[in-house]
């Protein structure tokens, strides 16, 4: 309210003759007055401040943030976008290259190829996600394939028998993995590493290098490679357990507290030890996991193949990391998902079948799988770089 409005409270002083005789000064003192005494307008901050109300800063933030920044953060909050995006690309490519891509008995095939890689890449997840790495995931599905089918062709045991055996070395080299890791603080990378060359030698030990073949087991060993047609498409049993494993794992990641312990373990193992979760625990329990997985993928891969080889699953190392990775779980632990892992699973079956179709040689299907790894992983490290 300007002073005008308001009426004097104590009788005006005698004006001072050098104000009158200044009129600059006068002019000048009355603009100051009306500068100090109106109100600002209604509803409008100061000139030069920031906004205060809420709304007003979440407008700000966003008309900072650049298209490519909600780009990084749709990826962050939702990271099976991308393999998803990479998948129908990579369909849509190769069907335009070759017409037999399309065809039902490939696409029947392509899917067989990813039951086995699927599978592993299920243990693989868990495995990454508290931020370790399993190099040994092919050495252990091999082993435990070979004992299932020793035991049962060379000892003649029961089937039912020689798959709980079989199960038995997963859980087994899961533990083995788990307590170098939990107990000797050992790096996961070297762990396994060390460990994959133990399986592999084990595996050739104990099988003389020979190969099982499928007539000689009992038909329940290969019945994961029966087939039944859906739609024109031959999808085996083996790829309906490989489903049924990833809906499982899916739900215990998502709605159990130990699925929370693993996501916090990869994310910060420190902060999850002041929470109270008990770390050691939640990683041996996840490597004995990734080996009762593994066991069931050696069951998948004996009905895929129709054999048990000891020189199976050269490439299946390098494919489990490649579908794990391409699929948005972080090689940093703590983000990502195993239904992301399926579609980079897709997306490595896809591959190698579409450059196998194209009469590229298997070396250089190799290098694209490699090709596909770096990738993913920078994309991985620009996705982290967002503000949580």
């Amino acid at each position: 309210m300007s002073r005008a409005g308001r009426a004097p409270r104590h009788p005006s002083p005698p004006p001072d003759p050098h104000r009158l005789t200044s009129p600059h000064h006068e002019t000048t003192e009355n603009h100051v007055s009306q500068h100090t005494t109106e109100p600002a307008a209604s509803g409008s901050p100061p000139q030069g401040e920031p906004p205060t109300s809420a709304l007003d800063l979440a407008e700000e933030f966003l008309d900072r943030t650049t298209p490519l920044s909600r780009i990084r953060n749709t990826l962050h909050r939702y990271p099976a976008i991308s393999p998803a995006i990479v998948l129908v690309l990579a369909v849509i490519v190769f069907g335009l290259l070759n017409d037999r891509f399309l065809n039902p008995a490939n696409l029947s095939l392509i899917t067989q190829q990813v039951a086995v890689v699927g599978t592993l890449a299920i243990a693989q997840t868990l495995i990454i996600l508290t931020a370790g790495i399993d190099l040994s995931v092919g050495a252990v599905m091999v082993l435990s394939s070979m004992v299932i089918a020793q035991t049962t062709v060379q000892a003649g045991l029961p089937a039912v028998l020689g798959l709980f055996l079989g199960l038995v070395v997963g859980l087994g080299a899961g533990a083995m993995n788990g307590f170098l890791v939990t107990r000797l603080k050992l790096p996961p990378f070297i762990v396994t590493l060390g460990t994959l060359n133990i399986f592999v030698a084990l595996t050739l030990l104990y099988s003389g290098g020979a190969t099982v073949r499928g007539a000689e087991m009992p038909p329940l060993l290969t019945w994961t490679g029966a087939t039944f047609d859906v739609l024109g498409v031959n999808f085996t049993v083996g790829v309906v357990m490989m489903l049924l494993l990833y809906v499982v794992v899916a739900f215990i990641l998502a709605k159990t507290a130990w699925g929370r312990h693993v996501y916090a373990v990869g994310d910060d193992p420190e902060s999850a030890r002041l929470a109270g979760i008990r770390v050691n625990r939640v990683l041996m329990s996840v490597y004995l996991a990734a080996g009762a997985i593994l066991a069931i993928g050696a069951w998948i891969q004996i009905g895929r193949t129709n054999a048990a080889s000891p020189n199976a699953g050269v490439d299946l190392n390098l494919d489990s990391i490649t579908a794990v990775v391409i699929g948005g779980t972080s090689l940093f632990g703590g983000r990502g998902t195993v239904w992301g892992t399926l579609l980079g699973a897709l997306i490595v079956g896809v591959f190698r079948n579409g450059l196998s179709l194209a009469g590229l040689d298997v070396l250089w299907q190799t290098f694209a799988v490699g090709v596909l790894i770096i990738v993913a992983v920078s994309v991985d490290q620009w996705i982290r770089k967002v503000r949580k």
